[in-house]
This record gives structure tokens, C-alpha cells and sequence, in this order.
């Protein structure tokens, strides 16, 4: 090394500077979507009573209900997840997983509760463990259940829904038992070819500090917020727009039901996070139908199956979804006849 050259380490000092830099961030972002939103909510309404068109109104009505109560626990959620991957290292997961994969896949599922993370966070984070050495069938159950059983989710599902922890208990169980049944169902029918290990460096991987705190934060609240947001115009226009003769058909029928909101998850592509208070607002369906639109969604969607024919290759996402989906859907109805 030359004489005249000077190494640049980061100080804790750094470190510290950055990680309240994103947290300001973040809430400056999350205050800024609510202000717009609220905004939106009151000019929305004179917009719609301007143009005598009374559906509008609704529409910013349910927009802005799920909205304004989804931010708080998006951003509380990407906040977790972001400290998660930049300062849990990997080798916190492995050291607790048991040897024999069919004993690891339960560990890791349950691991999920404790160690939250988004949906688009759990696909680097799955990749990066199977480098490290854990079981695929492992790292599969942790990849989906981190988004769908974290506190954070399992909070905003009681206060989307007062009163029904049943509802809060189905959730959790139906979720956690689609990722150890995938789980299972990998390591005993699942093929190498069909799973390609990321390369290294790709995503943001845990344990990197208070510079992947950082661009983990900015990363998930940006990405999941364009989701929510999305998400909730979408079952707004959906609750609006959709003649109450079509949803008569669906909602008479619990089979028909089901499948309807266990396909709309996969379209609407909503954070879990927030995926809560959409189901709540979709009160013409049963509760099991709505328990299969909050099990399905945070492993089963648009941006996940991309996200996972990137980083695993497309032969295992259509593949694993396709599965995950069946599973997922067959758990909630199972959980809904038992508890709800």
C-alpha cells in the first residue's frame, strides 16, 4: 500500500449518522404519504360532489380508510426488516437450525415470528442463507413465513380486525403451516435443476450495517408504499366498481369466494403489512375468504413471482408459486372451518 494513501473507514460516529438519516427519512416519507393521502381524502369528496358523481366519493372514502391505516404499520414493518438484514448476520439462523432438514424446515418457519421481514426482503435474505449452508427447504419455509406471521403483521390484522382475535390466530396458523408444508414438500420432491443459487452480491444482504440499514429502508418503504398505495386504489375501484349482482354470485357461493379473493391477492400485490385492513374492507366476503386473501398475498403475488424468477430462476417460481398457492389456499380453508 502506497504511502500516500489513506484507507477511508467508516466510524460508529458514520454508522450512527446514517441509520438516523434513514429513519428521518422514513418518517418524513411516511408523513408525507399520509399528508397527501389526507389531502387527497378532502378534496376528493368536493371533487365528487363538483361532478355529482357520488360513486367517486366512495371511492376516495375507502382509498383513504385503508391508506391512511396501512402507512403506520408499513413503515414500522420496513423499519424491522431493514435492522433485521443489516445487523442480524446469517449465522444467527443457522446456529439455531437442527441438522436434519426435516426438523430445520418447522425451526425456520417459526423463525419468521422473530425475525420479520417484507416480502421483497425475504427472497435475498432466502438466497443468501442458501449460500451460507442452510437446507433450500429451510430457507424456503423462513421465506415465506417472515412476512406473514411477523409482529408487526399479526398487530395491524387484530386492529384491522377489533374484537376477532380468532381471526388473528388463523392467520398465524394457516400462514406458518403453508411455509412448513412447502418447506416439507421441497425437501422431499424438490430437484437441484430446478433451483438456482444467486450469485453473490446481488440484493441487499443482512449484516452489512449501518450503510444496508440505510438503503434497506430508503428500498422496502419506497417499494412497498408504491404497493400500497396501488393496492388500496385497487379495492377501492374493485368495491366501487364491481356490480353487487357479480359479488352476489361469489359471495353465495364459500367455494367461489375463496378463490376469488385467493386470486385477487396474487393481482393486487399489497404489502403485508397492510394487507389487513384491504381484507377488512371487503366485508361481503366470508371470513374465510378474506383469511385466504391474508395467507395467500405475502407469498403469492405478481412481484414475488418475478422477484423469485430472478433471483431462483423462472423453472422454480412457476413451479414453487404454483404449489404455494394450492397449499396456501387449502390451509386457509382448512384454519377458516376450525376457528372461524
Amino acid at each position: 500500500m502506497g504511502a500516500g494513501h489513506v484507507e477511508n473507514r467508516p466510524t460508529v460516529a458514520d454508522g450512527i449518522r446514517l441509520g438516523l438519516r434513514a429513519l428521518v427519512y422514513a418518517v418524513l416519507g411516511g408523513a408525507a404519504l399520509i399528508a397527501v393521502v389526507t389531502v387527497v381524502s378532502v378534496l376528493g369528496p368536493m371533487a365528487a360532489l363538483d361532478l355529482y358523481t357520488p360513486p367517486v366519493a366512495a371511492w376516495w372514502t375507502v382509498f383513504t380508510a385503508i391508506a391512511v391505516q396501512g402507512v403506520p404499520f408499513l413503515l414500522l414493518g420496513t423499519v424491522v426488516s431493514a435492522a433485521i438484514g443489516a445487523f442480524v448476520p446469517q449465522r444467527v439462523l443457522t446456529r439455531l437450525l437442527p441438522r436434519r432438514e426435516a426438523l430445520a424446515v418447522p425451526v425456520a418457519g417459526a423463525a419468521g415470528v422473530v425475525l420479520p421481514g417484507c416480502e421483497c426482503a425475504s427472497v435475498p435474505v432466502a438466497g443468501s442463507l442458501m449460500r451460507r449452508g442452510v437446507a433450500p427447504a429451510a430457507a424456503l419455509a423462513f421465506l415465506l413465513s417472515a412476512p406473514a406471521i411477523n409482529p408487526v403483521v399479526l398487530v395491524a390484522t387484530s386492529i384491522a380486525f377489533p374484537g376477532q382475535p380468532a381471526m388473528v390466530l388463523g392467520r398465524l396458523v394457516a400462514s406458518l403451516g403453508t411455509a412448513v408444508v412447502m418447506g416439507w414438500l421441497w425437501a422431499r420432491f424438490g430437484k437441484e435443476e430446478w433451483l438456482r443459487l444467486p450469485k453473490r452480491g446481488g440484493g441487499h444482504e443482512p449484516g452489512g450495517g449501518a450503510r444496508a440499514f440505510a438503503a434497506g429502508l430508503q428500498h422496502d418503504f419506497l417499494h412497498a408504499g408504491g404497493f400500497l398505495v396501488v393496492g388500496a386504489a385497487a379495492a377501492a375501484t374493485f368495491a366501487v366498481t364491481v356490480p353487487r349482482s357479480v359479488l352476489d354470485v361469489f359471495t353465495a357461493s364459500p367455494w367461489l369466494s375463496v378463490l376469488l379473493l385467493a386470486l385477487l391477492a396474487v393481482v393486487l400485490c399489497v404489502c403485508s403489512e397492510a394487507d389487513a385492513f384491504v381484507a377488512a374492507s371487503l366485508s361481503g366476503f366470508s371470513p374465510t375468504a378474506r383469511l385466504a386473501f391474508m395467507v395467500v398475498g405475502p407469498m403469492v403475488d405478481l412481484k414475488l413471482l418475478a422477484l423469485q424468477a430472478g433471483t431462483f430462476g423462472r423453472a422454480f417460481a412457476v413451479r414453487f408459486s404454483a404449489a404455494t398457492w394450492v397449499v396456501a389456499v387449502g390451509s386457509s380453508v382448512l384454519v377458516g372451518w376450525w376457528l372461524l
